[in-house]
């Protein structure tokens, strides 16, 4: 169904995120867009026609994942990896992708947006391989394909990622073919400095912007994210660059993390945290004892006036076999694993992630887009403790997803 074919919700009625019943009282303003016009205390604004009651859901912004990989979600059954390090994973799915044609890409693809769009995730940046192959570009083709059928629904921007040694050539070429943003993995090139500064140019030729993984490991000296730094930071305000992973910051001692930090904000580098995937694939060096994390330090780069947000990277993929699609599933390790206080994970898995991004300001806030992932939930921890199946998705004031569950044992 089309989007304009559905009906508009004029007024919510939910849990705000510490549990109060409120009001939603939404508008569509001279821009076509819907937006929240008024928040009020639950009752108080009387019935309206587009009334949606969700006395057991907590409204939430909807979230965004700003590092993903479309393109290889869901391929674990099918490459059947080893469990390992990056570098094991690195080296399967090269050797795997081979047997994965457009169609497949666009079907596993297709399969893991749309189960994290039901899940309350509106808005996806997915870094997509060039294959190292006679048919470089299908799986940005592939993506490419699904961003169009979404795109009433969800945005998704494809960042291509380019292995080290890619000729520029390619690279440019996947620009021509839907990529909006340069990416790389230069940690993993024979030269690190040269590979970020290579990327950057060729960002900096076709004036676009740089998402990178960057220094995706635990220890050693070479580091990219100073070169990054500079490199960019004559940059407009609104030209993107981005830093995932950044692993190597959360082992670096206190006087070259500060270095660091300051030369992210003075920069303009937003920083992505990707816990479920670096959990898994760090730390493996030695026996298991005292194993690292691996995740970016989140509250010294926010501390230190470094833009951050968190993903969930990889979908049951050679680079992590678990992974729901659910931002929730985020936020909850970023508390446990990432000792951020509740609100302010489920704050960098929507507000901030949508930041990251580039996107407007949209759940319940007043002048905010009119997008929502409402959870059922008697508050905000419980929605982010149990990740229960039972949501909706509002995207410009519209229900595009409704989820129930229910449950029935002799013992109710």
């Amino acid at each position: 169904m089309p989007a304009s074919d559905l009906p508009t919700l004029r007024l919510i009625t939910a849990r705000s995120r510490t549990g109060e019943m409120i009001d939603v009282l939404l508008d569509r303003g001279v821009d076509g867009r819907a937006r929240v016009k008024n928040i009020a205390p639950g009752g108080s604004i009387g019935e309206v026609d587009g009334h949606l009651v969700l006395d057991d859901h907590v409204l939430l912004p909807p979230a965004a994942d700003p590092h993903a990989h479309l393109d290889k979600a869901l391929s674990w059954n099918v490459l059947n990896p080893q469990v390992g390090d990056l570098g094991a994973a690195i080296d399967c799915w090269r050797a795997g992708a081979e047997r994965f044609d457009e169609e497949s890409f666009y079907r596993r693809a297709h399969r893991a947006a749309t189960t994290m769009l039901e899940r309350g995730t509106t808005a996806v940046r997915t870094h997509v391989d060039v294959l190292a192959d006679d048919d470089p570009y299908r799986a940005i083709r592939a993506i490419d394909r699904v961003r169009h059928e979404l795109r009433p629904f969800m945005t998704i921007q494809i960042a291509l990622l380019a292995p080290p040694g890619t000729p520029d050539d390619v690279i440019h070429g996947a620009l021509d073919v839907g990529a909006d943003l340069v990416g790389g993995a230069p940690h993993i090139a024979d030269d690190p400095v040269a590979e970020v500064a290579r990327l950057i140019h060729i960002a900096e030729t076709r004036c676009v912007g740089v998402d990178l993984h960057t220094d995706e490991f635990l220890a050693g000296d070479h580091t990219t994210i100073g070169t990054y730094a500079e490199l960019v930071a004559h940059w407009p305000a609104d030209v993107v660059r981005t830093a995932g992973h950044c692993c190597r910051l959360s082992t670096m001692d206190r006087q070259e993390l500060s270095t660091s930090i300051d030369a992210l904000r003075n920069s303009g580098i937003s920083v992505v945290a990707l816990p479920i995937t670096n959990l898994y694939l760090q730390g493996r060096a030695d026996d298991g004892r005292g194993a690292p994390r691996g995740i970016a330090p989140l509250s010294a780069l926010a501390d230190g006036g470094v833009r951050v947000a968190a993903g969930a990277d990889n979908i049951r993929d050679p680079f992590n076999p678990m992974g729901s699609g659910d931002a929730l599933e985020t936020a909850s390790l970023l508390v446990t694993a990432g000792h951020q206080i509740p609100a302010t994970a489920i704050d960098l898995v929507t507000s901030s992630a949508r930041s990251v991004l580039g996107l407007a300001e949209a759940g319940p806030v007043v002048g905010a887009l009119a997008d929502f992932m409402a959870v059922r939930g008697a508050d905000q921890i419980e929605a982010m403790a149990t990740t229960p199946d039972a949501r909706v998705v509002i995207v410009d004031g519209r229900i595009i997803s409704r989820t129930k569950s229910s449950t029935w044992s002799v013992f109710d």
